[in-house]
């Protein structure tokens, strides 16, 4: 923003000390004059028949005093500056970080040292802003490159295919149709995943009471062949947990939870449960399903974008898009909530949602 050109902050607290002190010496002449000198009889005789009288006062004392305004005067200038100048310093500091950091150095921290103070606040106060963009730059950052190269997979797929077909036209026909729209629905599902994820990070959806119990329920039924299919027992209690949000985004977060559990589990005989309910003004969900033993390490990246696991990446029709656990992360940030990933000791996740409850 443009703006015109005016008095620094150093000069204005300077000017500011420097006309306290004439102000106060000014009233401190004034409170001679009223109390002192205006009782000197103004006569030849002077006070109690003794010179000097008010005349002569008057006259030895003006220069002394203007002296003294004078020398208030310049000492509360060169004053002011200097304790002007030492105050402000920690600002300049901060306003130099603020610049670099919009020159898109994200790297630079004030670390102010020193007790805490209004000036020292603030700079730890940007120190912490800048941490948080700067990890949220480079997740963004790691995002669109995670998603180019998801969506270029596909893309390379689908034009391998086409080239093999051109080439060999003896080709079985069916095959190659089949494995591109395999292929193409995949690329779908990603970019669908892809503007979920930007729609609930933006906050921009329509806030409605909700029933996460329902929602549960609606979910297992929907998933309830594939768990069936795969030896895997799905089962649902609790009682009602109501919320305030979208109902669209929180049952995509609950389905997105239970078809994980589904998916990360056993080969055979394995179970999933989900409970609802609510505790005090909270609103919890809690997913939990058997698999394998899973590493500490690992648990913390399960809700970045893009990320399987090593040992959870699944090569059948329900691999998904890695994006599973980071819409369920975001969906339950936009909504105010908090998200809990625990391994289990015997193996498997322990899924914790908690979001605001309704009064």
């Amino acid at each position: 923003m443009r703006r015109r050109p005016g008095l620094s902050a150093r000069v204005k607290l300077t000017l500011s000390y420097a006309g306290f002190l004439a102000v106060a010496g000014a009233l401190l002449l004034a409170v001679v004059w009223w109390y002192l000198l205006r009782y000197v009889p103004d006569n030849s005789q002077g006070l109690l028949g003794i010179s000097p009288n008010r005349y002569l006062l008057v006259h030895m004392f003006a220069p002394a005093a203007a002296v003294a305004m004078v020398f208030l005067l310049v000492f509360g200038l060169v004053g002011g500056w200097i304790l002007a100048g030492r105050m402000l310093a920690p600002l300049t500091r901060i306003t130099a970080a603020a610049r670099t950091a919009g020159n898109g150095s994200l790297s630079h921290r004030i670390r102010m040292a020193g007790r805490q103070d209004e000036f020292r606040e603030l700079a730890d106060a940007f120190d912490t802003m800048l941490e948080k963009l700067e990890s949220h730059v480079a997740e963004q950052r790691r995002f669109a490159a995670n998603a180019s190269h998801e969506l270029r997979t596909p893309l390379a797929v689908s034009q391998a295919l086409l080239d093999v077909a051109r080439k060999d036209p003896a080709r079985d026909r069916d095959e190659v149709l089949d494995r591109l729209r395999a292929v193409n629905a995949r690329a779908i599902d990603l970019t669908e995943a892809l503007l979920l994820l930007s729609r609930s990070d933006s906050g921009n959806f329509r806030r409605e009471s909700v029933d996460l119990s329902l929602l549960a329920e609606e979910a297992a039924e929907t998933l309830l062949p594939l768990a069936e299919q795969r030896g895997i027992g799905l089962d649902v209690t609790g009682g009602a947990s109501l919320t305030h949000g979208s109902e669209e985004l929180l049952l995509r977060m609950v389905t997105n939870l239970v078809q994980n559990a589904v998916v990360h589990n056993l080969p055979a005989g394995g179970s999933v449960t989900v409970r609802t309910e609510t505790r005090g003004d909270t609103s919890v969900l809690r997913v939990e399903n058997t698999g394998r033993p899973l590493p500490p390490e690992l648990v913390p990246t399960l809700t970045e974008p893009f990320q399987r696991g090593t040992q959870r990446v699944r090569t059948d029709e329900h691999a998904g898009v890695g994006l599973g656990l980071a819409l369920v992360h975001t969906i339950v940030r936009a909504h105010g909530g908090t998200l809990d990933l625990a391994p289990r000791p015997a193996g498997g996740l322990l899924v914790t949602v908690r979001l605001p409850g309704t009064s």
